[in-house]
């Protein structure tokens, strides 16, 4: 598993009981809301918008849940749902670095639960700055490996993609920022017809390997930051 975006948690959990799609659901309803609040209605104006959206198509959310995130964020009545963006940054066991990005109405509440998750599990909350430092922000695209590698392979680095890996029943394509949405256009164009992810994403500089008693440890620290209600994304550098 990779430790810089959230797609193989979403992945692991796409065959989980409904309470548990349930939750990704209200995650991304909150985001879609938030973008589509922010700027146009239209996913063909509103690049973030129509990013969030990719990803609730990826794990199968109704349509009709969608539209009405949409639709409350641009409704006539008077909505006072205010959400931040906050990033908190720690360490899980072994030293391993963690970004927890949040979007909350409620700070304090935010804090103090993200606060206990990493106590609770041997983590350590840090301040601003103590990690992103290891990370780079990239564009990353997701794709079943049902496709002809060295055609996807050749597109994609052809179109300027910075590295392309085979994992274990997908391909992982990371790219600059501003080449995410051509690269993506250019797979659809030669046959790609679904992404498992096309998101911005915090990519490790170096990742580090640990045993498998050490990577237990750090997966429940990330599944438990995951389920709380406030977690957008966590990122990690573990191998």
């Amino acid at each position: 598993m990779s430790g810089h975006s959230k797609w193989s948690t979403i992945k692991r959990k796409k065959g989980l009981i409904d309470e548990a799609r349930g939750k990704i659901f209200q995650k991304l309803a909150k985001e879609i809301y938030v973008y589509a609040k922010q700027g146009d209605k239209d996913p063909k104006n509103n690049p973030n918008l129509r990013m969030i959206i990719d990803k609730a198509k990826s794990v199968n959310m109704p349509a009709d849940n969608i539209q009405k995130a949409i639709d409350k964020a641009h409704g006539n009545a008077i909505n006072d749902e205010n959400y931040e963006y906050i990033r908190y940054e720690g360490y899980g066991p072994n030293g391993i670095a963690i970004m927890v990005d949040t979007l909350t109405d409620n700070k304090n509440r935010t804090a103090s639960q993200i606060r206990a998750t990493f106590a609770k599990y041997n983590g350590l909350l840090g301040t601003t700055g103590n990690v992103s430092y290891l990370f780079e922000k990239k564009g990353i695209i997701v794709l079943s490996n049902i496709y002809d590698e060295e055609k996807i392979m050749i597109n994609v680095i052809d179109n300027g993609a910075l590295d392309f890996k085979k994992k274990e029943d997908t391909y992982e394509i990371i790219t600059n920022l501003d080449e995410m949405i051509l690269i993506k256009e250019q797979l659809i164009n030669i046959g790609v017809k679904e992404f498992v992810a096309a998101e911005i994403s915090y990519i490790p500089k170096i990742e580090i390997e640990v045993d498998k008693e050490i990577y237990e440890k750090v997966i429940k620290l990330i599944d438990a930051l995951l389920e709380l209600d406030d977690t957008q994304n966590v990122y990690y550098n573990m191998k």
